[in-house]
């Protein structure tokens, strides 16, 4: 576990890009941060997903509930996807004041009608009115504690309109004072355009394929003002596709699915170590193993 690791918002004030993982749970989170990442996401869509239901489904305790059992093992800057906040402003205050507590350095909230649809997974938005998610942003600098608790305000004004609406919604969210923006453009063009018309911090998500879906390399994304730069997904589709198979293999009749006897050993020592197992044993040869 990192014992000094720089706050999410000292991390973003130099031009390279900060690399963010999605983490669901302690296991994830300690993987990462042996990886070498310095940050990490938890996503709202992905947490959804692992729940079999949608990130529509999930509340907010849930997803502080997840926050503190990371952060319980790991040091790392966390960064919330909170959705839409949970509410409307007033609803927003007690949001910011629980992830504070809760051990996030920063928090994502966007402008999203709630209780947020199903609908968003096919590309139908259904947004807030602009100035009401300007309300939102004003609430959460309000009710943060300490300016080190970073805003990020997302819109998703491209699939609904294009990027020069995004753009209009991104600088007015600034306006309300916004630490970071989050707009998602498609594409390079997009990237560019943005990055050129809008003054750093700004986030972004890289998928599956890396930094080769947006056909830009690290380098020039943080000329352009990008310093989070998140993938919210990938982790979880590698595991998805691995427990499908896996399970598909027990099924066949508990014939040595998905390794072998040796290679389970092995991954299982390679859990210990991740775990901390020989700290544990340590603590309990000093009391009560003795």
């Amino acid at each position: 576990m990192s014992e000094n690791p720089r706050t999410l918002s000292a991390q973003i004030e130099g031009t390279s890009p900060v690399l963010l993982p999605l983490v669901l749970n302690p296991l994830m989170a300690r993987l990462a941060e042996e990886s070498g990442f310095k940050a990490l996401y938890l996503g709202g869509g992905s947490l959804g997903y692992q729940k079999a239901v949608l990130e529509a489904n999930l509340n907010l305790s849930e997803m502080v509930t997840a926050g503190i059992e990371i952060k319980t093992v790991s040091t790392l800057p966390l960064i919330l996807d909170a959705a839409g906040g949970w509410g409307d402003p007033m609803h927003v205050r007690r949001t910011v004041a629980m992830a504070e507590a809760a051990g996030f350095a920063a928090i994502e909230i966007e402008d999203q009608l709630l209780p947020k649809r199903a609908h968003h997974h096919v590309g139908i938005e259904h947004m807030i009115p602009e100035e009401l998610m300007q309300a939102k942003i004003r609430e959460a600098l309000s009710a943060r504690r300490s300016e080190e608790f970073l805003i990020i305000a997302r819109t998703n004004a491209v699939r609904v309109e294009n990027v020069d609406a995004a753009l209009r919604r991104a600088e007015a969210y600034r306006s309300a004072g916004a630490d970071v923006i989050l707009i998602s453009p498609a594409g390079a063009d997009e990237t560019r355009y943005v990055g050129e018309r809008l003054d750093p911090p700004l986030m972004n998500f890289v998928f599956a394929s890396g930094f080769a879906s947006s056909q830009l390399e690290l380098r020039e994304l943080g000329e352009l003002g990008f310093r989070l730069l998140v993938d919210p997904t990938t982790p979880l589709l590698a595991a998805y596709r691995a427990w499908r198979q896996c399970y598909r293999e027990l099924a066949g009749g508990m014939q040595e699915a998905c390794m072998t006897r040796e290679e389970a050993r092995a991954v299982q020592e390679e859990i210990h170590a991740t775990v901390g197992l020989d700290t544990l044993l340590a603590v309990e040869r000093e009391t009560v193993e003795r």
